[in-house]
């Protein structure tokens, strides 16, 4: 069975200049592999309807679907709606009933507020239970709002029309060692076990090095078989 992919999509200036942390890419990278999703991509984009649309147009199709964040307010750098709008050649347009929610929610900004319902032709709204902007899908794209606490409460909301698969477990374990003497033993571990992933992440202190390997693996019985004979490979790797 294929498996089932995701892209990751994040936007605003504020990312690429590095003075907002993308928590929200890491956030949904990891609540999608619990769900068995594998993320094949993760991209940030400047608040540009152009560059927006042509990736988008580009990018879709190549996942099961792509999950976009942020630029859904009502300020000028909130372009999102436009250039998923043109990633799909769609007009924008009002759906009346989600204006008229607005403007009762918020009397004092009725006008502002309407501004959100201005939609691709042929989206379908999600409602934001925490905030203003609604998030909207269309076709295999869902776009979320780009705030991490509204993000979050929109993702559960929709979380269940998602496809998924078995779930991806994980095991993981540091070694106060190098990448350079263990390497042999994640190759051939590779090569023993083709559907298992396994990476390494090293870190060097003032005490010396450490590595932390970590495994993961949509098959339960594949992952434990696989971590069986890794440690034993790994520990006596590393002895001293």
């Amino acid at each position: 069975m294929a498996r089932v992919t995701a892209s990751l999509v994040s936007i605003g200036n504020e990312l690429l200049s590095g003075d907002t942390i993308n928590t929200n890419a890491a956030w949904l990278g990891q609540e999608l592999e619990e769900l068995g999703i594998s993320v094949t991509l993760m991209a940030v984009l400047p608040d540009d309807i152009e560059r927006i649309g042509e990736f988008v147009r580009n990018e879709a199709p190549q996942a099961d679907y792509m999950i976009v964040t942020g630029g859904l307010g009502g300020t000028p750098d909130d372009v999102t709606r436009e250039g998923i709008s043109a990633a799909f050649e769609a007009q924008q347009a009002e759906v009346v009933d989600l204006a008229e929610r607005l403007r009762k929610r918020f009397p004092a900004d009725r006008e502002y507020a309407a501004r959100w319902a201005q939609l691709p032709t042929g989206a379908r709204p999600i409602e934001n239970p925490l905030g203003g902007a609604p998030g909207f899908v269309i076709q295999n794209v869902y776009v979320l709002p780009g705030l991490p606490s509204e993000m979050k409460a929109m993702f559960h909301a929709i979380v269940d029309e998602l496809p998924t698969e078995r779930p991806i477990s994980s095991w993981r374990r540091t070694y106060e060692t190098t990448e350079a003497r263990i390497v042999s033993v994640l190759e051939a571990m590779g090569d023993r076990y083709p559907g298992v992933l396994v990476g390494s992440y090293p870190k060097f202190h003032a005490e010396g090095a450490t590595v932390e390997v970590v495994v993961k693996s949509s098959d339960s019985e594949a992952l434990q078989a696989a971590v069986a004979w890794l440690e034993q490979a790994l520990d006596e790797a590393t002895k001293t």
